[in-house]
């Protein structure tokens, strides 16, 4: 019996992180406020309306990216520049995220989790098509 789970371990990091950042791009983002209203309520916070549609879309396919293993590093690294600009977002909120505005320390879990993953790379069952793979 396999005694190192690290790749294991590696590989549920991975398909959570890219569950919630589909939760939050497609469930949110796009399928409960609509993306006119994703958009409106970027423009609410002094930030251009664009940037919510970048958003959604970075979440999106980050957390499909993520899911399936596949260009893990890339992924985890195009969320980070989102995921400090939530923390940032949230900061003046104070600690608990469900306070008024949401807390800091979801989206700053979020950031230091992520940059592990981008460190760590995909672990088990990644998914990695034949032109990606490293030579043996």
């Amino acid at each position: 019996m396999p005694t190192d789970t690290a790749p294991h371990a590696i590989a549920l990091l991975r398909v959570s992180l890219g569950a919630i950042f589909l939760a939050h791009g497609l469930i949110l983002k796009l399928m409960t406020f609509g993306l006119a209203g994703t958009m409106g309520f970027f423009g609410s916070l002094g930030y251009p309306p664009m940037l919510g549609a970048v958003v959604a879309l970075a979440e999106i396919s980050a957390g499909l990216a993520l899911v399936l293993g596949v260009l893990v590093r890339p992924a985890a690294l195009l969320m980070l520049p989102i995921l400090l600009g939530a923390t940032l977002t949230h900061a003046g909120n104070g600690w608990v995220f469900n306070a008024t505005g949401g807390g800091w320390e979801f989206p700053a879990f979020l950031t230091l989790a992520t940059l592990a993953q981008a460190g760590l790379g995909a672990g088990a069952f990644a998914w990695q098509p034949v032109a990606l793979r490293r030579p043996a």
